[in-house]
């Protein structure tokens, strides 16, 4: 069985048991979190679909932690101005360990 959650602007498939990184949510490590903009679950040949969000679906997760990506770096530059900007940029997310999933 698995589902596609919408969380953070962007769309999951997920089951069961998986651990994925999402966009920060403002909850304490530990802490249980129900996820209620559900899009479609499968469970073998069954599939059901929303518009736009299934009605009574909920996942439900636990957060594991919170933690910074990896550091990607912009640069702007200008070829003969005497023109370069740096900058750096550190996205911050929250680690998700999926426990169960109910298609209402």
């Amino acid at each position: 069985m698995y589902a596609v959650i919408r969380t953070g602007g962007k769309q999951y498939r997920v089951a069961e048991g998986d651990t994925l990184k999402v966009e920060k949510i403002a909850a304490e490590a530990g802490a249980s979190l129900e996820l209620d903009q559900l899009l479609m679950v499968a469970d073998g040949e069954d599939i059901k679909v929303g518009k736009p969000y299934l009605n009574g679906g909920k996942v439900t997760a636990t957060i594991k932690s919170h933690g910074r990506g990896k550091k990607i770096r912009i640069i702007k530059f200008r070829r003969r101005k005497h023109y370069l900007k740096r900058q750096g940029h550190r996205q911050g997310f929250t680690e998700l360990e999926i426990t169960g999933i109910n298609a209402g």
